[in-house]
């Protein structure tokens, strides 16, 4: 208990982002309504109302039987001062009506909970059917108020604690039968006194739902056949008046779980204020660097092209090149066809600034002629970079990314012939790169970057805006 204590002591202190990032991590804020959503969600889904009306109507007596408040010889039993309260002796809640929820955040502490809703009870068998009226129905209005704390569990997750929990009697009609005024009075105290142990395990049960959902931040997503990504959660959880903040960790691992660790940025993402009824995720220049360098450490980003991978209309032939850089060639003889060795050394560079996301991948290219059945005889090495443009777009819990050329520069590295210019060969070469190098590339990048899965919430519409250093992705609750 020391350790709850003071762990909800410690996030009672905390106070909400002053929209500086200093983390790599991911930022989430999710808006009160997502949170509401999912209660409601949980009572419309699972058998929650059920289990609680199973476990009221399993008692044959009911409430007020002859095992309940009026029985086993009490004052007011059968014999005592109301000879007729024998009358009510199988009164039943048979009837929950879905509760209509609503949700107050509570800065400092957690979520003001309440829920609103009908509870039928119905009179069965022969006692219920008497002088009084036949068959007894009663409708009453309850109001639910619980008093929910935030903390994190032992697994490490966002994690709801039921701290307190009341109802609230509202008006209370007779549908059908007869009830004399002092046996209104009885029934109508009986259920002040019942409700709450009835009705606040429904709070409970909800909450455990929620719990499940929170829980599922604390995952582990694959990355195709490159590795995965686990997402921790860093620091406690914040709450202001209309989101709950977490500050989610997120490690990439190759595939033989060795964590993939680059530089962080040097400065602190700055993450603009979140609109009322949207919900946000910061995804941080850290995990897409990151993400590329998995792709760089697993050989993916290198590539062997040869004239069997580019279309027809795209030259692959040492006459071709013979156009551009004849000294290059030596003796070669004309219509010999060209591989080009494409290989990545260092880890990719990715920007985002002024809206824009483009990656640069540092890349070696040698040039060889290229015999089917013979072996390559080298011509030439380039040291170049490929600038590309990166579009995003967001699906249900992923972030994905589609690359186009912008541009090819190299220089020469080394040359078997004679030293030539090698911007000559820049249009060429971007013609290659563009038919059968990116292609490639947009084939690794198919699975995307996961996002942190948190109460549910579908990104496929979100609204996208690179800031520098960021990318924020914002859904309307």
């Amino acid at each position: 208990m020391l350790g709850v204590r003071s762990l909800l002591l410690l996030w009672s202190l905390a106070t909400p982002c002053q929209g500086l990032l200093e983390t790599v991590g991911t930022l989430a804020r999710i808006d009160k309504d997502e949170l509401g959503k999912a209660i409601q969600n949980s009572l419309v889904g699972g058998p929650i109302l059920q289990n609680v009306l199973g476990t009221v109507t399993a008692v044959n007596q009911g409430l007020l039987g002859s095992g309940g408040l009026l029985g086993g010889g009490g004052l007011l039993s059968y014999g005592g001062v109301f000879g007729v309260v024998e009358e009510l002796s199988g009164l039943k809640i048979e009837e929950l009506t879905l509760p209509k929820v609503t949700l107050k955040l509570l800065p400092g502490f957690g979520v003001q909970v309440s829920l609103h809703t009908k509870v039928g009870l119905h009179g069965s068998g022969m006692a219920s059917r008497s002088p009084l009226g036949g068959l007894l129905q009663l409708a009453a209005e309850v109001n639910v108020s619980s008093r929910v704390a935030l903390g994190v569990s032992s697994r490490g997750t966002p994690i709801l604690i039921l701290k307190r929990c009341s109802t609230l009697l509202g008006h209370i009609s007779l549908l059908s039968g007869l009830l004399p005024a002092p046996l209104f009075g009885v029934v109508e105290q009986t259920l002040f006194k019942v409700l709450p142990g009835l009705l606040c395990p429904v709070v409970d049960s909800v909450l455990g739902v929620v719990n499940e959902l929170l829980g599922a931040v604390l995952s582990l997503v694959p990355l195709g056949a490159l590795g995965s990504v686990e997402f921790t959660l860093a620091t406690l959880p914040l709450i202001s008046n209309q989101y709950i903040e977490l500050d989610i960790n997120p490690i990439v691992k190759s595939i033989a779980g060795d964590i993939i660790d680059f530089p962080k940025p040097p400065k602190p993402v700055k993450v603009p204020p979140k609109e009322d009824h949207t919900s946000q995720v910061v995804v941080p220049l850290y995990l897409f660097n990151t993400v590329f360098g998995l792709l760089q450490t697993n050989g993916a980003l290198d590539i062997d092209i040869t004239p069997e991978l580019v279309p027809s209309n795209v030259p692959l032939t040492t006459k071709d090149l013979a156009a551009l850089v004849p000294e290059a060639l030596g003796k070669l003889p004309p219509d010999q066809q060209l591989l080009l060795s494409l290989r990545v050394k260092e880890a990719p560079t990715v920007m985002l600034q002024n809206k824009k996301a483009t990656v640069s991948i540092p890349a070696n290219i040698h040039v060889l002629s290229y015999l089917p059945t013979g072996t390559p005889e080298a011509l030439f090495e380039l040291n170049g970079v490929v600038t590309l443009n990166a579009q995003l777009a967001s699906s249900a819990t992923k972030l994905h990314l589609s690359l186009s050329l912008e541009r090819l520069s190299v220089k020469l590295a080394s040359s078997f012939s004679h030293s030539f210019d090698a911007s000559r060969l820049e249009e060429w070469l971007s013609d290659v790169v563009r038919a059968a190098y990116v292609p490639k590339l947009n084939v690794d990048l198919d699975g995307g970057i996961p996002l942190p899965k948190v109460l549910n919430v579908n990104f496929a519409n979100a609204l996208l805006e690179i800031i520098e250093n960021a990318v924020v992705l914002t859904v309307a609750s």
